[in-house]
């Protein structure tokens, strides 16, 4: 099957077409990963983006059901040099084609991703499209000019849970019997899905927590009616700025009970600090990312995705702490309000890229919620 991949300035990359026929269209970026390519295409910061894996080698070990970051893929295509074509690992029950073309997700390969890489590096980030049944290059570059941009596109409500509901599973740890009893929970967080990661929920409920997810457009009455010890803001895809009523119902929660927020959940925190964001070249996608912790001068080597930034100028000094940054290009990777219990990161701790490096963040949560359950 041929396929074609084509950018919004004209250049085309012509290769082989696998997961799903069609066409689908897109922010096209790239990931630095070197493993986790399931957990890649099945994060719902990944809506209204195709991804290109910088790793030549796509496939090799397969997917599972325990793996993925959501119930289905959302990255709207797939871009790699070579997919492979043998499966070997024990825990593998399907390979990446056939799970992307249950999903309706388009692949294209044998293209030369290095090229591809360095032309978004030098140019940015920008629209796309994979098809294999267009395959005249000038009309998709056409339709790919007519496609909607990132900015200013609010793509949370799209990803979001329809409906409220409890989350109770752990994470899964292969050496532990899955009946192994888990303590009782000593907190109960309401947790913004605005994109939200399965493996954050896993986190929370590792560390002691009854964890009830809720729909982004949730109003901050509402979820102080669940009567949380804290609320955690999700990660999640498009531009946050559009995200206002978010940022408004944190504005609403400050002060009344603990908050932390990954990625999505940091520009919301930012921007109802009164911060502004701005987007980024070509944003951060991979495993291997350097940030500074400022409060212990430690390195962690991090998991990020994101194509937006908050700007650390525009928040007010005498109330926020500025708590990480990012080594590669000094962007902003953490804040802490200095006198109401908030905080959050651009990163995500919950990946284990370091494997463990940040994995205090949820322990910092949980001792935010003791400390304000005592009244300290």
């Amino acid at each position: 099957m041929e396929a074609i991949l084509a950018l919004e300035d004209g250049r085309v990359f012509k290769g082989r077409g696998g997961g799903a026929p069609g066409e689908r269209f897109g922010e096209v970026v790239f990931n630095t990963s070197l493993t986790g390519y399931q957990e890649i295409f099945t994060d719902p910061s990944y809506a209204g983006q195709i991804v290109i894996l910088t790793y030549p080698h796509i496939g090799n070990y397969g997917t599972n059901s325990l793996d993925s970051e959501s119930a289905r893929p959302y990255a709207e295509g797939l871009v790699v040099r070579e997919l492979s074509q043998w499966i070997s690992n024990w825990r593998s029950e399907e390979d990446a084609g056939s799970l992307l073309a249950h999903h309706g997700v388009p692949i294209i390969s044998d293209i030369d991703t290095r090229a591809l890489v360095r032309h978004l590096r030098n140019h940015g980030a920008m629209r796309g499209g994979i098809s294999t049944v267009t395959l005249d290059a000038n009309a998709l570059v056409e339709k790919v000019r007519k496609s909607p941009s990132m900015v200013g596109l609010d793509l949370a409500t799209r990803v979001t849970t329809a409906t409220r509901y409890e989350w109770k599973e752990p994470s899964v740890d292969l050496g532990v019997k899955a009946n192994a009893s888990l303590p009782e929970p000593r907190f109960h967080v309401v947790a913004y899905d605005f994109g939200i990661k399965q493996n954050i929920l896993r986190r929370l409920v590792d560390e002691g927590c009854r964890v009830t997810v809720v729909p982004a457009a949730t109003t901050a009455k509402q979820v102080m009616e669940l009567a949380p010890d804290g609320v955690f803001l999700s990660n999640g895809p498009g531009d946050p700025e559009p995200v206002d009523y978010a940022a408004k119902n944190v504005r609403q929660l400050a002060g009344r009970v603990p908050v932390f927020g990954i990625c999505l959940g940091h520009q919301i925190m930012g921007l109802a600090l009164g911060g502004k964001t701005f987007k980024l070249k070509f944003g951060h996608h991979g495993g291997n990312h350097p940030v500074m912790n400022l409060e212990t001068q430690k390195v962690e080597i991090t998991a990020q995705n994101h194509g937006f930034a908050v700007d650390p100028d525009s928040l007010k000094v005498s109330e926020v702490t500025l708590t990480h940054i990012n080594l590669n290009d000094q962007t902003l990777e953490g804040l802490r309000h200095k006198s109401m219990p908030l905080f959050s990161v651009q990163y995500h701790p919950e990946a284990s890229p370091g494997p463990h490096d940040s994995g205090y963040l949820f322990r910092e949560f949980m001792k935010m919620m003791e400390e304000f359950k005592a009244g300290k």
